[in-house]
């Protein structure tokens, strides 16, 4: 059966920004406005503060791990002792490769591994859209090695260096994911997937995109009556079945359209569309131009 979790941060294509070791001591803040990125942080020693536009301020202690997806402002300050209102860090870079707050030959109290990493495909903003916005993990020691390595190979200059830290990243991710159970959580693949109805129907299309699925065809993987499932799975994903869908099955066309090993009606016959012009008018309608002319405007690109 297919894994959709997996499928979803390989077609977002992570790739790393930056990521670095920073050393604090004595009150410090870090601001940081229109980052647009997804962003990372392993608490190695100490303890912290987070806020996040839109969330409750969090506590961070030695061992604990945040993945923002999608952060467009954050603000990361001491505890103990906290800042003054106006002090504002700029962290500064030694010799050593370390970046520091406050004073540079103090021992540091506070230290963490934080980076940002960006996603090359197109269609990141659907995919995003479908994971949860934050995910918090305490004391999972697996994060930490997976993010000390991602530091680690983005500094390197070794052979490989681009491919080996894409694939650390779609580990660092998933891991993050599968380890960030929410009690609570809100509407999307990850709720989806723990849902017990829900999460057959989800496997079943990333498994089958071509079959002809109906909803009533997805009620039955999910056990329920037509009207039971499509009330729950909305409530559960956020959208309708169906739209959920139509857009992944557009998400991989556009996939294999960039890809250009296949014709128009071979990925027609993969996405489920009976013909050429039955998928060229979904996806002219969804995408805002025709597929043979979203791949040569890719192919110019």
């Amino acid at each position: 059966m297919a894994d959709p979790f997996s499928e979803i941060i390989t077609l977002l294509q992570p790739k790393a920004s930056y990521s670095k070791l920073v050393h604090a001591s004595g009150p410090f803040r870090v601001h940081r406005e229109n980052v647009n990125e997804a962003f990372y942080c392993s608490l190695l020693t100490g303890r912290a503060r987070l806020e996040v536009e839109g969330k409750e301020p969090l506590v961070l202690n030695a061992g604990d791990f945040v993945l923002i997806p999608a952060v467009k402002s954050f603000t990361f300050s001491s505890m103990d002792p906290p800042p003054p209102a106006d002090l504002v860090n700029h962290p500064v870079e030694g010799e050593d490769g370390i970046f520091r707050l406050g004073a540079s030959d103090a021992d540091p109290e506070v230290q963490q591994l934080v980076g940002h990493c960006t996603f090359a495909s197109p269609d990141a903003d659907l995919l995003i859209s479908l994971l949860p916005d934050l995910i918090f993990v305490r004391g999972e020691g697996r994060l930490a090695a997976l993010t000390g390595l991602v530091r680690d190979e983005a500094r390197a200059n070794r052979p490989a260096r681009d491919v080996i830290v894409e694939n650390l990243l779609q580990v660092l991710l998933i891991e993050a994911f599968r380890s960030g159970a929410d009690p609570a959580p809100t509407a999307g693949l990850l709720h989806g997937l723990a849902d017990v109805r829900v999460g057959p129907s989800l496997r079943a299309m990333h498994a089958a995109p071509a079959h002809s699925w109906t909803v009533q065809a997805l009620a039955t993987e999910a056990g329920l009556s037509r009207s039971a499932f499509f009330t729950r799975f909305e409530g559960v994903m956020g959208m309708p079945p169906m739209s959920y869908l139509q857009n992944w099955r557009m998400t991989l066309a556009k996939h294999m359209l960039r890809a250009g090993d296949l014709s128009i009606a071979e990925i027609s016959a993969q996405t489920g569309y009976g013909s050429s012009s039955a998928f060229s008018t979904a996806f002219s309608r969804y995408v805002g131009c025709p597929p043979a002319r979203y791949s040569k405007t890719i192919a110019t690109q």
